[in-house]
């Protein structure tokens, strides 16, 4: 699966931004889908995941409360609602996919990346 994220930009904090994923390929509503960001001089950090049905999601405490993953399998696109921005969410935000079972946090568990959009919010 191919992956293309857009929507991203510079927003003052306590804005809204969405991101968007969309992929390639016949059998996106398979697959388990991720955001991640990573912030310049640090690693890789979970943001939110969800099934493939929608049904399980699992967040970091960092995003609980104002991010929102969500997915529309018939337009084979995965979202990103960012509420309440702050400058520490200011990163790289990538998508991700993976096949398998659970809904994990963990990068090394996802298989195909996205080229990543970034997000800069400015106090």
């Amino acid at each position: 699966v191919q992956l293309q994220a857009s929507g991203g930009g510079s927003v003052q904090a306590g804005g809204s931004e969405r991101l968007s994923c969309a992929a390639s390929g016949r059998t996106f509503s398979s697959y388990i889908m991720g955001w991640f960001r990573q912030a310049p001089g640090k690693e890789r950090e979970f943001v939110a995941a969800i099934n493939w049905s929608g049904s399980v999601i699992y967040s970091a405490d960092s995003v609980k409360g104002r991010f929102t993953i969500s997915r529309d399998n018939a337009k084979n696109t995965v979202y990103l609602q960012m509420n309440g921005l702050k400058p520490e969410d200011t990163a790289v935000y990538y998508c991700a996919a993976r096949t398998g079972a659970g809904v994990p946090s963990a990068y090394s568990a996802y298989n195909y990346w996205g080229q990543g959009t970034q997000v800069t919010v400015s106090s």
